[in-house]
C-alpha cells in the first residue's frame, strides 16, 4: 500500500502542482478530466449493485458543469440543473416504459451523481478562481492529503478501536484524530511556506482552515466508502492501480474544497 501510494505521489503531484500554478486552460483541463473519470466511475459503482444510471447523461452533464463555474462563475447554474434534472427524468420515464425494474433509483442515481461529482467537485474551479485562489488551493488541497496520510499511518501503527465499521471497516478512531492532527499541523506549515510568497496567508489563516478540514473532510471519504459498501465494492475503479480510482483519491478534496471556498469567501 505504501509502495503504491508513493508511486501515485510520484507521477501526479508534478502534474498537477503544473497544472494548478499555469492555471487557465490547464487547470480547467485537469480538473474536467478528473471529474469526468470520478463521474464515470460514479456511474459503474452502481451498475454493479444492479442499477441503470443515464451514463450519457451524467458524465457530460459533469464536464458541463464544470465548462461553466469556469466560464460563468454561478450565473445559470440554475437553468443548467434544472435542464439536466428534466433530461434525467424523462430519459428514465421512458426507461420505465420500455420495462425498466429500477427506473426511479437510476433517476436518483443519475441525479445525485451529478450534484455530487460535478455540482460539488466544481468547487474545485471555483476554489482556484478566488482571488490569489492558487495558494488557497496550495493551502487546502495538500493539508487535506498529508492529513489522509497521517491517519493512515497513525491508524495503521496505533488503531485499535474501529471508527464506523459498517461504512469503512479499516478506518479507526486513533486514525481519524492522527490525521486531524496532521491536517493541522500541514494547514499552519504551508500557511507559514507560501505566506513568504503572499501576504493573504499567515498562521492564523492555516490554523483556520487546519482545523475545520481536519475536523469535516474525512466524512467526504466516509461518504464515498458509504457509497461503495451498499454495492459491495472497495475501490471505485483501477485508473490508480491498486491505489483505487479517482473518486477514490477526490472524495475528501471535494468536501475540502467547497469547505474552504465559503470559509475564504466569508472570513477573509
Amino acid at each position: 500500500m505504501l509502495a503504491s501510494r508513493l508511486r501515485v505521489a510520484i507521477i501526479f503531484i508534478p502534474i498537477a502542482v503544473t497544472c494548478v500554478v499555469l492555471g487557465g486552460f490547464f487547470y480547467l483541463a485537469l480538473i474536467l478530466f478528473m471529474l469526468g473519470v470520478a463521474g464515470l466511475e460514479f456511474g459503474r459503482l452502481f451498475k454493479i449493485g444492479g442499477y441503470q444510471p443515464a451514463q450519457w447523461i451524467l458524465v457530460p452533464g459533469v464536464i458541463l458543469i464544470g465548462l461553466a463555474r469556469y466560464f460563468l462563475a454561478f450565473e445559470y447554474s440554475d437553468a443548467i440543473l434544472a435542464g439536466l434534472v428534466m433530461i434525467s427524468m424523462a430519459y428514465h420515464t421512458i426507461r420505465c416504459g420500455q420495462g425498466c425494474q429500477t427506473p426511479a433509483s437510476d433517476f436518483a442515481i443519475t441525479v445525485g451523481g451529478l450534484m455530487y461529482v460535478g455540482w460539488l467537485g466544481s468547487y474545485l474551479i471555483s476554489l482556484r478562481n478566488l482571488p490569489n485562489g492558487m495558494w488557497w488551493l496550495m493551502l487546502a488541497i495538500p493539508a487535506i492529503a498529508i492529513g489522509d496520510t497521517g491517519a493512515y499511518f497513525v491508524g495503521r501503527h496505533f488503531g485499535k478501536h474501529k471508527l464506523a465499521p459498517h461504512v469503512s471497516p479499516n478506518k479507526t478512531i486513533e486514525g481519524l484524530f492522527g490525521g486531524i492532527a496532521t491536517t493541522i499541523l500541514s494547514g499552519i506549515l504551508l500557511a507559514l511556506l507560501w505566506g513568504t510568497r503572499t501576504d493573504v496567508l499567515g498562521w492564523q489563516q492555516g490554523l483556520v482552515i487546519g482545523v475545520v478540514l481536519g475536523v469535516l473532510s474525512p466524512l467526504g471519504d466516509l461518504g464515498e466508502s458509504m457509497l461503495k459498501r451498499q454495492v459491495n465494492v472497495k475501490d471505485s475503479g483501477k485508473i490508480f492501480s491498486a491505489h483505487g480510482g479517482m473518486l477514490d483519491r477526490m472524495d475528501s478534496w471535494i468536501w475540502g474544497a467547497v469547505i474552504s471556498y465559503y470559509l475564504i469567501t466569508w472570513l477573509w
